[in-house]
Protein backbone atom coordinates (compact mmCIF):
# COMPACT_ATOMS: atom_id res chain seq x y z
CA UNK A 1 0.00 0.00 0.00
CA UNK A 2 1.13 3.65 -1.07
CA UNK A 3 3.29 5.23 2.54
CA UNK A 4 3.93 8.99 2.62
CA UNK A 5 7.64 8.15 3.48
CA UNK A 6 10.13 9.20 5.29
CA UNK A 7 14.24 10.92 5.65
CA UNK A 8 16.46 9.76 8.64
CA UNK A 9 19.50 11.04 7.00
CA UNK A 10 19.06 14.52 5.56
CA UNK A 11 17.66 14.35 1.60
CA UNK A 12 20.34 15.59 -0.96
CA UNK A 13 19.88 19.22 -1.86
CA UNK A 14 18.27 19.29 -5.46
CA UNK A 15 20.74 20.65 -8.26
CA UNK A 16 20.40 24.41 -8.57
CA UNK A 17 17.91 24.65 -11.95
CA UNK A 18 16.42 20.99 -11.15
CA UNK A 19 12.42 21.40 -12.00
CA UNK A 20 11.58 17.65 -12.22
CA UNK A 21 11.22 15.52 -9.19
CA UNK A 22 13.60 12.78 -8.03
CA UNK A 23 12.25 9.49 -9.10
CA UNK A 24 13.53 6.11 -8.40
CA UNK A 25 13.06 2.31 -8.24
CA UNK A 26 13.58 -0.68 -5.20
CA UNK A 27 13.18 -4.31 -6.49
CA UNK A 28 12.99 -7.33 -4.28
CA UNK A 29 13.96 -10.46 -4.87
CA UNK A 30 12.21 -14.07 -5.37
CA UNK A 31 13.97 -16.17 -7.34
CA UNK A 32 14.03 -16.45 -10.99
CA UNK A 33 10.01 -16.16 -11.41
CA UNK A 34 10.51 -13.16 -8.70
CA UNK A 35 12.37 -11.88 -11.76
CA UNK A 36 9.77 -12.27 -13.95
CA UNK A 37 7.21 -10.75 -11.98
CA UNK A 38 8.79 -7.64 -11.64
CA UNK A 39 8.69 -7.46 -15.30
CA UNK A 40 5.12 -7.60 -15.69
CA UNK A 41 4.87 -4.89 -13.40
CA UNK A 42 6.75 -3.05 -14.83
CA UNK A 43 5.34 -3.33 -18.31
CA UNK A 44 2.07 -2.41 -16.74
CA UNK A 45 3.35 0.49 -15.03
CA UNK A 46 5.29 1.63 -18.19
CA UNK A 47 2.00 1.25 -19.89
CA UNK A 48 -0.34 2.67 -17.56
CA UNK A 49 1.58 5.65 -16.26
CA UNK A 50 2.49 8.89 -18.04
CA UNK A 51 5.39 11.21 -16.85
CA UNK A 52 8.16 8.54 -15.53
CA UNK A 53 10.42 6.72 -17.66
CA UNK A 54 11.92 3.68 -16.51
CA UNK A 55 15.05 3.68 -18.01
CA UNK A 56 15.66 7.74 -16.71
CA UNK A 57 14.76 7.48 -13.24
CA UNK A 58 17.67 9.04 -10.81
CA UNK A 59 18.37 5.83 -8.62
CA UNK A 60 17.58 2.15 -8.58
CA UNK A 61 18.43 -0.17 -6.03
CA UNK A 62 18.26 -4.24 -7.01
CA UNK A 63 18.28 -7.45 -4.49
CA UNK A 64 18.75 -10.60 -5.22
CA UNK A 65 16.78 -11.22 -8.50
CA UNK A 66 15.66 -7.68 -8.40
CA UNK A 67 19.27 -6.88 -9.06
CA UNK A 68 18.91 -8.52 -12.73
CA UNK A 69 15.75 -5.94 -13.41
CA UNK A 70 17.41 -3.00 -11.71
CA UNK A 71 20.44 -3.26 -13.50
CA UNK A 72 19.03 -3.76 -16.92
CA UNK A 73 16.73 -0.70 -16.48
CA UNK A 74 19.99 1.31 -15.66
CA UNK A 75 22.13 0.18 -18.20
CA UNK A 76 18.86 1.44 -21.20
CA UNK A 77 16.97 -1.92 -21.49
CA UNK A 78 13.28 -1.55 -21.37
CA UNK A 79 10.83 -3.62 -19.89
CA UNK A 80 9.62 -4.49 -22.97
CA UNK A 81 13.07 -5.68 -24.13
CA UNK A 82 13.84 -7.67 -20.90
CA UNK A 83 10.58 -9.53 -22.05
CA UNK A 84 12.36 -10.41 -25.68
CA UNK A 85 15.31 -11.24 -23.63
CA UNK A 86 14.28 -13.78 -20.95
CA UNK A 87 11.14 -14.59 -21.54
CA UNK A 88 9.86 -14.38 -24.66
CA UNK A 89 10.69 -17.54 -27.29
CA UNK A 90 11.64 -15.29 -30.43
CA UNK A 91 14.72 -14.03 -31.81
CA UNK A 92 15.76 -11.91 -29.31
CA UNK A 93 15.53 -14.60 -26.74
CA UNK A 94 19.15 -15.71 -25.66
CA UNK A 95 19.01 -16.66 -22.09
CA UNK A 96 16.20 -18.19 -19.55
CA UNK A 97 16.53 -17.38 -15.75
CA UNK A 98 17.26 -21.50 -15.83
CA UNK A 99 20.79 -21.14 -17.12
CA UNK A 100 21.66 -19.51 -13.96
CA UNK A 101 21.04 -23.32 -12.58
CA UNK A 102 24.10 -24.80 -13.82
CA UNK A 103 25.28 -27.81 -10.91
CA UNK A 104 28.07 -26.10 -9.11
CA UNK A 105 30.66 -28.83 -10.11
CA UNK A 106 33.70 -26.68 -9.21
CA UNK A 107 32.02 -26.17 -5.91
CA UNK A 108 31.46 -30.05 -5.49
CA UNK A 109 35.09 -31.20 -6.59
CA UNK A 110 36.59 -28.99 -4.11
CA UNK A 111 34.72 -29.78 -1.20
CA UNK A 112 34.78 -33.86 -2.18
CA UNK A 113 38.46 -33.55 -2.63
CA UNK A 114 39.19 -32.39 0.70
CA UNK A 115 37.10 -35.84 2.54
CA UNK A 116 40.05 -38.36 2.50
CA UNK A 117 41.74 -35.90 4.60
CA UNK A 118 39.08 -34.61 6.66
CA UNK A 119 37.87 -38.61 7.11
CA UNK A 120 41.66 -40.08 8.14
CA UNK A 121 41.06 -36.82 10.61
CA UNK A 122 37.73 -37.63 12.50
CA UNK A 123 38.73 -41.26 12.36
CA UNK A 124 42.10 -40.88 14.48
CA UNK A 125 40.36 -38.61 16.69
CA UNK A 126 37.89 -41.60 17.38
CA UNK A 127 40.44 -44.00 17.72
CA UNK A 128 42.91 -41.95 20.29
CA UNK A 129 39.48 -41.23 22.65
CA UNK A 130 36.20 -43.67 21.75
CA UNK A 131 35.17 -42.97 25.30
CA UNK A 132 35.14 -39.42 25.40
CA UNK A 133 34.79 -38.45 21.46
CA UNK A 134 31.97 -39.92 20.70
CA UNK A 135 31.29 -42.00 16.57
CA UNK A 136 29.38 -38.87 15.50
CA UNK A 137 30.74 -36.32 17.58
CA UNK A 138 34.55 -37.23 15.89
CA UNK A 139 33.00 -37.64 12.18
CA UNK A 140 31.10 -33.65 12.25
CA UNK A 141 33.96 -32.50 10.79
CA UNK A 142 32.45 -33.57 7.75
CA UNK A 143 30.23 -31.77 7.62
CA UNK A 144 33.02 -29.27 5.95
CA UNK A 145 32.88 -31.65 2.61
CA UNK A 146 29.12 -30.67 2.53
CA UNK A 147 29.28 -28.04 -0.95
CA UNK A 148 27.89 -24.30 0.18
CA UNK A 149 25.79 -24.29 -2.66
CA UNK A 150 23.93 -26.96 -5.50
CA UNK A 151 23.74 -24.40 -8.23
CA UNK A 152 26.63 -22.46 -9.52
CA UNK A 153 25.16 -19.16 -11.08
CA UNK A 154 28.93 -17.62 -12.39
CA UNK A 155 26.94 -18.05 -15.98
CA UNK A 156 25.34 -14.82 -15.03
CA UNK A 157 28.80 -12.91 -15.08
CA UNK A 158 29.93 -13.83 -18.08
CA UNK A 159 26.50 -13.24 -20.08
CA UNK A 160 25.59 -9.76 -18.35
CA UNK A 161 29.46 -8.91 -18.72
CA UNK A 162 28.77 -9.38 -22.54
CA UNK A 163 25.38 -7.90 -22.52
CA UNK A 164 26.29 -4.83 -20.62
CA UNK A 165 29.23 -4.07 -22.73
CA UNK A 166 27.17 -3.60 -25.69
CA UNK A 167 27.32 0.32 -27.54
CA UNK A 168 25.43 2.55 -25.38
CA UNK A 169 25.94 0.36 -21.85
CA UNK A 170 28.70 -0.43 -19.45
CA UNK A 171 29.19 -2.79 -16.70
CA UNK A 172 31.06 -0.33 -14.81
CA UNK A 173 28.84 1.48 -11.63
CA UNK A 174 31.28 4.37 -12.02
CA UNK A 175 30.11 4.72 -15.89
CA UNK A 176 26.38 4.68 -15.63
CA UNK A 177 24.14 7.84 -16.25
CA UNK A 178 22.18 6.41 -13.62
CA UNK A 179 22.84 5.60 -9.44
CA UNK A 180 22.52 1.90 -9.50
CA UNK A 181 22.94 0.33 -6.00
CA UNK A 182 22.83 -3.44 -6.05
CA UNK A 183 22.85 -4.84 -2.39
CA UNK A 184 24.81 -8.30 -1.12
CA UNK A 185 25.26 -9.30 2.75
CA UNK A 186 28.92 -9.82 3.71
CA UNK A 187 28.99 -13.62 5.11
CA UNK A 188 31.72 -12.94 7.55
CA UNK A 189 30.36 -9.90 8.86
CA UNK A 190 26.83 -10.57 8.35
CA UNK A 191 26.64 -6.90 6.99
CA UNK A 192 24.80 -5.69 4.08
CA UNK A 193 27.47 -4.30 1.46
CA UNK A 194 26.11 -2.01 -1.07
CA UNK A 195 27.64 -2.41 -4.30
CA UNK A 196 27.60 0.81 -6.58
CA UNK A 197 28.38 2.73 -3.35
CA UNK A 198 32.00 4.78 -3.06
CA UNK A 199 34.29 2.13 -1.91
CA UNK A 200 32.21 -0.66 -3.56
CA UNK A 201 31.89 0.77 -6.86
CA UNK A 202 34.83 -0.74 -8.37
CA UNK A 203 32.99 -4.07 -8.61
CA UNK A 204 31.42 -4.75 -11.93
CA UNK A 205 28.42 -4.87 -12.66
CA UNK A 206 27.34 -8.06 -13.31
CA UNK A 207 30.05 -9.48 -10.19
CA UNK A 208 27.43 -7.86 -7.75
CA UNK A 209 24.23 -8.88 -9.19
CA UNK A 210 26.01 -12.45 -8.96
CA UNK A 211 26.63 -11.84 -5.10
CA UNK A 212 23.40 -10.27 -4.51
CA UNK A 213 21.27 -13.27 -5.79
CA UNK A 214 23.94 -15.86 -4.71
CA UNK A 215 21.04 -17.29 -1.80
CA UNK A 216 22.54 -19.68 1.06
CA UNK A 217 22.13 -22.99 0.27
CA UNK A 218 21.38 -22.79 -3.30
CA UNK A 219 24.62 -20.74 -4.35
CA UNK A 220 27.75 -20.76 -3.20
CA UNK A 221 29.32 -17.64 -1.69
CA UNK A 222 30.65 -15.74 -4.32
CA UNK A 223 34.50 -14.12 -3.49
CA UNK A 224 35.11 -10.68 -4.30
CA UNK A 225 38.29 -9.04 -3.16
CA UNK A 226 39.31 -11.50 -0.23
CA UNK A 227 35.45 -11.86 1.03
CA UNK A 228 32.71 -13.94 0.55
CA UNK A 229 28.90 -12.17 -0.13
CA UNK A 230 25.61 -14.37 -0.08
CA UNK A 231 21.85 -12.82 -1.16
CA UNK A 232 21.06 -9.59 -0.05
CA UNK A 233 17.80 -10.08 1.15
CA UNK A 234 19.66 -11.80 4.45
CA UNK A 235 19.34 -8.52 6.28
CA UNK A 236 16.49 -6.35 4.76
CA UNK A 237 13.84 -6.86 1.43
CA UNK A 238 13.80 -4.02 -0.54
CA UNK A 239 16.90 -1.99 0.55
CA UNK A 240 14.94 0.92 0.02
CA UNK A 241 16.51 3.23 2.32
CA UNK A 242 19.82 3.30 -0.06
CA UNK A 243 17.30 5.01 -2.71
CA UNK A 244 16.00 7.24 0.00
CA UNK A 245 19.01 8.31 1.22
CA UNK A 246 19.83 9.56 -2.07
CA UNK A 247 17.18 12.32 -1.79
CA UNK A 248 14.37 10.37 -3.81
CA UNK A 249 10.55 12.25 -3.85
CA UNK A 250 8.87 9.28 -5.02
CA UNK A 251 9.87 6.16 -4.81
CA UNK A 252 8.49 2.60 -6.63
CA UNK A 253 8.83 -0.38 -4.74
CA UNK A 254 8.22 -4.27 -6.09
CA UNK A 255 8.12 -6.96 -3.91
CA UNK A 256 7.15 -10.63 -5.32
CA UNK A 257 6.87 -12.49 -2.86
CA UNK A 258 3.79 -12.39 -0.27
CA UNK A 259 2.23 -14.67 2.34
CA UNK A 260 -0.27 -17.05 0.65
CA UNK A 261 -3.91 -16.60 2.12
CA UNK A 262 -5.02 -20.30 1.03
CA UNK A 263 -8.87 -19.72 2.40
CA UNK A 264 -9.89 -17.89 -1.33
CA UNK A 265 -7.90 -20.43 -3.13
CA UNK A 266 -10.17 -23.19 -1.26
CA UNK A 267 -13.25 -21.78 -2.10
CA UNK A 268 -12.41 -21.47 -5.60
CA UNK A 269 -11.25 -24.81 -5.61
CA UNK A 270 -7.73 -24.57 -6.53
CA UNK A 271 -6.96 -26.19 -3.20
CA UNK A 272 -8.21 -29.07 -2.75
CA UNK A 273 -6.36 -30.26 0.91
CA UNK A 274 -7.03 -28.73 3.71
CA UNK A 275 -3.89 -26.83 5.24
CA UNK A 276 -1.07 -26.35 3.07
CA UNK A 277 0.39 -28.82 5.91
CA UNK A 278 -0.04 -31.56 3.52
CA UNK A 279 1.59 -30.28 0.32
CA UNK A 280 4.84 -31.52 1.64
CA UNK A 281 8.59 -29.18 2.84
CA UNK A 282 8.97 -27.13 -0.36
CA UNK A 283 5.14 -25.43 -0.12
CA UNK A 284 5.84 -25.56 4.22
CA UNK A 285 9.37 -23.28 3.91
CA UNK A 286 7.93 -21.32 0.61
CA UNK A 287 5.17 -20.10 3.23
CA UNK A 288 7.72 -19.73 6.07
CA UNK A 289 10.19 -17.24 3.94
CA UNK A 290 7.72 -15.27 2.62
CA UNK A 291 6.17 -14.53 6.11
CA UNK A 292 9.62 -13.71 7.22
CA UNK A 293 10.56 -11.07 4.41
CA UNK A 294 7.05 -9.87 4.30
CA UNK A 295 6.53 -8.97 8.12
CA UNK A 296 10.48 -7.65 8.05
CA UNK A 297 9.07 -5.25 5.38
CA UNK A 298 6.00 -4.03 6.69
CA UNK A 299 8.54 -3.00 9.83
CA UNK A 300 10.63 -1.42 7.29
CA UNK A 301 7.95 0.60 5.65
CA UNK A 302 6.87 1.87 8.88
CA UNK A 303 10.30 3.21 9.54
CA UNK A 304 10.62 4.54 6.08
CA UNK A 305 7.28 7.05 6.57
CA UNK A 306 8.83 8.22 10.00
CA UNK A 307 12.46 8.96 8.29
CA UNK A 308 11.83 9.99 5.25
CA UNK A 309 8.68 12.57 5.82
CA UNK A 310 9.76 14.48 2.15
CA UNK A 311 9.26 11.27 0.21
CA UNK A 312 6.26 9.33 -0.99
CA UNK A 313 6.74 5.97 -0.95
CA UNK A 314 4.46 3.31 -3.59
CA UNK A 315 4.26 -0.55 -3.00
CA UNK A 316 3.26 -3.11 -5.65
CA UNK A 317 3.22 -6.66 -4.57
CA UNK A 318 0.76 -9.78 -5.27
CA UNK A 319 -2.57 -10.42 -3.56
CA UNK A 320 -1.86 -12.42 -0.84
CA UNK A 321 -4.53 -14.65 -2.58
CA UNK A 322 -2.15 -14.88 -5.57
CA UNK A 323 -2.47 -18.67 -6.09
CA UNK A 324 -0.47 -18.69 -9.44
CA UNK A 325 2.23 -16.81 -7.70
CA UNK A 326 2.76 -19.00 -4.77
CA UNK A 327 2.20 -22.24 -6.28
CA UNK A 328 4.56 -21.76 -9.07
CA UNK A 329 7.77 -23.42 -8.89
CA UNK A 330 10.32 -20.48 -8.62
CA UNK A 331 12.96 -22.68 -10.27
CA UNK A 332 10.50 -23.40 -13.08
CA UNK A 333 10.37 -21.39 -16.67
CA UNK A 334 7.56 -23.50 -18.27
CA UNK A 335 5.03 -20.76 -16.82
CA UNK A 336 7.15 -17.38 -17.67
CA UNK A 337 4.58 -16.11 -20.21
CA UNK A 338 1.70 -16.98 -18.04
CA UNK A 339 3.39 -15.32 -14.96
CA UNK A 340 4.21 -12.25 -16.75
CA UNK A 341 0.78 -11.42 -18.21
CA UNK A 342 -0.85 -12.02 -14.54
CA UNK A 343 1.56 -10.00 -13.57
CA UNK A 344 1.06 -7.73 -15.88
CA UNK A 345 -3.05 -7.83 -15.59
CA UNK A 346 -3.42 -7.24 -12.11
CA UNK A 347 -1.04 -4.71 -11.21
CA UNK A 348 -3.48 -2.78 -13.60
CA UNK A 349 -6.33 -3.77 -11.27
CA UNK A 350 -4.23 -2.77 -8.81
CA UNK A 351 -3.77 0.91 -10.07
CA UNK A 352 -7.43 0.76 -10.96
CA UNK A 353 -8.19 -0.05 -7.51
CA UNK A 354 -6.06 2.45 -5.82
CA UNK A 355 -6.92 5.41 -8.30
CA UNK A 356 -8.63 7.79 -5.80
CA UNK A 357 -5.44 7.59 -3.16
CA UNK A 358 -2.33 6.99 -5.30
CA UNK A 359 -3.95 9.60 -8.54
CA UNK A 360 -3.21 12.59 -6.37
CA UNK A 361 -0.08 10.98 -5.20
CA UNK A 362 1.67 10.65 -8.26
CA UNK A 363 0.33 13.98 -9.52
CA UNK A 364 2.58 15.41 -6.88
CA UNK A 365 5.62 14.45 -8.98
CA UNK A 366 4.17 15.00 -12.36
CA UNK A 367 2.87 11.25 -13.07
CA UNK A 368 -0.87 10.57 -14.06
CA UNK A 369 -2.62 7.77 -15.59
CA UNK A 370 -2.65 6.86 -19.32
CA UNK A 371 -6.78 6.62 -18.90
CA UNK A 372 -7.39 5.32 -22.76
CA UNK A 373 -4.85 2.72 -21.85
CA UNK A 374 -5.02 1.81 -18.32
CA UNK A 375 -8.76 1.29 -18.61
CA UNK A 376 -9.29 -0.15 -21.50
CA UNK A 377 -10.42 -3.62 -20.67
CA UNK A 378 -9.54 -5.54 -23.72
CA UNK A 379 -5.77 -4.70 -23.31
CA UNK A 380 -2.96 -7.14 -22.94
CA UNK A 381 0.79 -7.89 -21.79
CA UNK A 382 1.25 -8.03 -25.79
CA UNK A 383 -0.09 -4.46 -26.32
CA UNK A 384 2.32 -2.98 -24.12
CA UNK A 385 5.49 -4.60 -27.02
CA UNK A 386 4.03 -3.46 -29.65
CA UNK A 387 5.72 0.05 -30.07
CA UNK A 388 8.73 -1.07 -28.58
CA UNK A 389 12.54 -1.04 -29.78
CA UNK A 390 13.90 -4.91 -30.69
CA UNK A 391 16.92 -5.53 -28.41
CA UNK A 392 20.02 -5.91 -30.19
CA UNK A 393 23.11 -7.36 -29.61
CA UNK A 394 26.32 -7.39 -31.28
CA UNK A 395 27.18 -10.78 -33.19
CA UNK A 396 29.90 -12.02 -31.45
CA UNK A 397 27.85 -11.93 -28.36
CA UNK A 398 24.93 -13.35 -29.85
CA UNK A 399 27.20 -16.44 -30.98
CA UNK A 400 28.39 -16.49 -27.82
CA UNK A 401 25.01 -16.46 -25.91
CA UNK A 402 23.37 -19.21 -28.13
CA UNK A 403 26.27 -21.55 -27.67
CA UNK A 404 26.24 -21.44 -23.84
CA UNK A 405 22.57 -22.15 -23.92
CA UNK A 406 23.18 -25.19 -26.12
CA UNK A 407 25.78 -26.27 -23.74
CA UNK A 408 23.67 -25.94 -20.85
CA UNK A 409 20.45 -27.44 -22.47
CA UNK A 410 21.14 -30.96 -21.24
CA UNK A 411 21.95 -30.54 -18.15
CA UNK A 412 19.41 -28.20 -17.29
CA UNK A 413 16.48 -30.53 -19.02
CA UNK A 414 17.84 -33.50 -16.17
CA UNK A 415 17.86 -30.76 -13.43
CA UNK A 416 14.15 -29.40 -14.93
CA UNK A 417 12.88 -33.25 -14.38
CA UNK A 418 14.25 -33.68 -10.82
CA UNK A 419 12.99 -30.36 -9.60
CA UNK A 420 9.40 -30.93 -10.77
CA UNK A 421 9.95 -34.52 -9.08
CA UNK A 422 11.15 -32.48 -6.06
CA UNK A 423 8.18 -30.24 -6.06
Amino acid sequence: MPTRAAAGRAPRVRKQGRTRPRMGLALAGGGPLGGIYEVGVLLALADSLDGIAFNDLDVYVGVSSGSYVAAALANGLSPAQMYRLFIDDGIDSTLTPEVFLRPAFGEFARRFGTLPRLAARATMQYLRDPFNHGLMESFATLGRVMPTGIFDNAAIDVFLSRLFSAPGRTNDFRKLDRKLFLVATNLDSGASVTFGAPGHDHVSISRAIEASSALPGLFPPVHIAGEYYVDGALNKTLHASVALDEGIDLLLCVNPLVPFDASKARRDGRLTVEKLNQLGLPLVLSQTFRAIIHSRMKVGMEKYRRQYPHADVVLFEPDREDADMFFANIFSYAQRKHLCAAAYRKTRQNLISRAEVLAPQLARHGVTFAADRLFDPARVVVDALTDARPLHTDKESRSVLRQTTRDLAHTLDQLQHWLAAAH
